[in-house]
């Protein structure tokens, strides 16, 4: 039986607060192996910067659950940790994160998908949502914006694998991919924001 994306956030929650580095060397003491991050440690830089799009609005609310919002949508958990170029976890990060709904438009009256968090002690971050639709011009993807503590704030977009539109889309870069695994009960995706 495939796992759940509860099980998965849960085994993602119970990661211990090492530096990804660390981590990734220490799958014989049982510690769940993570995915590369793409710039933390190969001296690439911090995670690349795309705009905001026309649909951003400040003072998203405070929360993890987004997918009451579009019951009918694909439901996925998406997370990861806010790193520094060190590879350490940067606690108490802000990640905002705003897309569209299963029909491809964005809220502009409300804040229905939409929402703001800070990381905890150890960096991780996390939103239960769904999968945007595709809309006309765009490949399928999520604005988010990552403030370290005191830092300047990087707005990116994270983006699907294997989008017949990612090669089209002006904003995709390969460096924004979503590592996603499919479980019993939806979609789990990862990244590790570095700023």
């Amino acid at each position: 039986m495939p796992p759940t994306r509860r099980s998965l956030l849960t085994t993602f929650l119970a990661i211990p607060a090492l530096p990804i580095t660390t981590l990734r060397l220490a799958s014989a003491q049982q510690v769940p192996m993570l995915p590369r991050t793409p710039a933390c440690g190969d001296h690439d830089g911090l995670t690349l910067a795309r705009e905001a799009g026309p649909y951003y609005k400040p003072k998203a609310p405070l929360r993890h659950e987004l997918f009451g919002d579009s019951p009918g949508g694909e439901r996925i958990t998406i997370a990861g940790f806010v790193l520094g170029e060190d590879c350490r976890p940067i606690g108490n990060s802000l990640v905002e994160i705003w897309h569209a709904d299963k029909n491809g438009d964005y809220d502009a009256e409300g804040f229905r998908l939409r929402g703001h968090q800070f990381t905890d002690d150890v960096g991780r971050w996390w939103f239960s949502t769904i999968i945007p639709a595709l809309y006309p011009g765009r490949t399928r993807h999520y604005h988010l914006r990552v403030q370290r503590p005191g830092g300047p704030v990087l707005t990116t977009q994270l983006f699907f694998p294997h989008e017949p539109r990612n090669e089209r889309d002006y904003l995709y870069s390969e460096s924004l991919l979503l590592d996603i695994s499919s479980t019993a009960d939806g979609k789990f995706g990862r990244f590790d924001f570095v700023v």
